[in-house]
């Protein structure tokens, strides 16, 4: 692969993330909550293996978000009128995103609860 198309292909990935952002309220949600946890980690001075968990659920969070996204513009091109199918994949896919985005936020809150507690004990 050439030095330009590689180029273009991040070019083109950057340019999705900020649809993403532009496009998508629920992704906008994760990046204040991502960067809220992500200071709170700083606060907290959590542990290297902490930061592992907190930035693999990040990273889950926004990835399946965008595939979230990527599958609900592929099934509105596909099927522009209602059909039961094409409804059911796009709750699906939300339900992928609703499930890690409960995973990390378990892992939060098992990463983040004793210390806020510590805080007031």
């Amino acid at each position: 692969m050439s030095l330009r198309r590689r180029a273009n292909s991040f070019r083109f990935a950057f340019q999705g993330l900020a649809d993403l952002l532009r496009s998508q309220p629920n992704a906008r949600i994760h990046l204040v909550v991502a960067v809220a946890v992500t200071l709170a980690g700083f606060y907290f001075r959590i542990s290297r293996m902490e930061w592992v968990a907190v930035v693999i659920c990040i990273a889950l969070v926004f990835a399946l978000e965008a595939i979230n996204t990527a599958l609900e513009y592929l099934t509105d091109l596909v099927s522009p009128d209602f059909h039961p199918l094409a409804g059911k994949a796009k709750d699906v896919a939300a339900a992928a995103v609703l499930m890690i985005a409960a995973g990390a936020c378990a892992v939060g809150l098992i990463i983040f609860l004793p210390k806020i507690l510590d805080l007031f004990g």
